[in-house]
């Protein structure tokens, strides 16, 4: 059969009559959408087989720096602000009573260990220290008992212990069990604002773009409890110069929190209740 003659306008429906007959219809629709706007995005802007070219470049660098400590994808979806985008449509329609999601982030460690009520996970790192305290409730009000808090963050020089061979094996990272009543605390030290990873081909896009490579400071949370959705979110700390501008988009309003005077237990203090939503 002879080919049939193509032109910039008449590819697209090629492409797409190609894969058809695709068996998963899930993967069939998404496939048929990307091809859609990956095509009308080079027709919008003009594209040039040079610039093309680039960007396959830049797209081969992220493969090549990428490796198990370092997700330079993970990175890339970040900055561009699609990790937020998928996670505010996979979370729209929630109820306001529920604790608002924010992102994993590349950094997060299974495995971490479970620790006793009011232990430090800091192992000595230099900092000033911090307790955070609060519940686990559902939606309705109640408490959550046993429900787990798996908790993880960067050292105050803005690097998590996967980055910094200075730090201890599983530095600032733990999970902890609620009580009979849905409470936790633990002690740790106060986070800062630190750049993302900018020294690979996402942060000279960065560069690039005119934009900064930096997170406000903020602690992440993954709270889990049986019969219930599973949260992943963060917490804030108000007056950081970077939340109206974090690199990644992953800051929300409702999880800023302002550190509270705990001076008898010799530091500040976060306070926040997690409120998860009924499976």
């Amino acid at each position: 059969m002879a080919a049939n003659k193509l032109s910039e306008y008449t590819i697209t429906e090629a492409v797409r009559g190609r894969i058809a007959d695709t068996p998963n219809p899930r993967l069939k629709q998404v496939m048929q959408s990307l091809i859609n706007h990956l095509h009308e995005f080079a027709r919008e802007v003009q594209l040039t087989p040079e610039e093309w070219n680039a960007g396959i470049e830049f797209l081969t660098s992220a493969g090549h720096i990428t490796d198990d400590k370092r997700q330079e994808f993970i990175l890339l979806s970040d900055t561009l602000g699609l990790s937020a985008l998928v996670d505010l449509m996979h979370h729209r329609g929630e109820s306001d009573r529920t604790t608002e999601s924010s992102l994993l982030g590349p950094f997060y460690r299974s495995g971490a260990p479970e620790l006793a009520p009011g232990s430090d996970i800091s192992n000595g790192t230099a900092g000033e220290p911090l307790m955070i305290r609060g519940r686990v409730l559902s939606s309705d009000g109640t408490t959550i008992p046993g429900a787990v808090v798996d908790v993880w963050q960067a050292a105050p020089n803005g690097l998590y212990d996967v980055q910094d061979a200075n730090q201890p094996e599983i530095n600032l990272r733990a999970r902890f069990r609620a009580d009979a009543h849905g409470r936790f605390d633990f002690r740790t030290i106060k986070p800062a604002s630190y750049p993302v990873p900018h020294d690979g081909p996402v942060g000279k896009m960065l560069s690039s773009l005119g934009q900064h490579p930096f997170r406000p400071a903020h602690i992440h949370f993954i709270v889990s409890a049986p019969g219930f959705e599973t949260l992943t979110t963060a917490l804030y700390i108000a007056g950081d110069k970077y939340l109206g501008s974090d690199a990644v988009f992953g800051s929300r309003p409702s999880l800023v929190v302002d550190y509270r005077d705990a001076s008898a237990n010799g530091s500040d203090a976060i306070e926040f209740d997690f409120v998860l939503a009924v499976r």
